[in-house]
């Protein structure tokens, strides 16, 4: 075998295995991915997170210098 293609062959494993890697990586993320689901999730995710209540407002009224 000449040292050109020892190169290409490293080359190709190289690309190979980047490419699995994302493959790998993508089928993870799409087992894991929920569908989309009724009424009742749908409501959950409404009230999660940041909300910008009366509490809220106080805490930012207070620590103003």
């Amino acid at each position: 075998m000449s040292n050109r293609t020892k190169q290409l062959s490293r080359r190709n494993f190289l690309l190979a295995s980047g490419a699995a890697t994302a493959a790998t990586a993508a089928a993870i993320v799409a087992t894991k991915s929920k569908p989309a689901s009724s009424g009742k999730d749908a409501d959950k995710r409404e009230t999660r997170g940041y909300h910008a209540s009366e509490h809220v407002s106080n805490y930012y009224r207070t620590t103003k210098v």
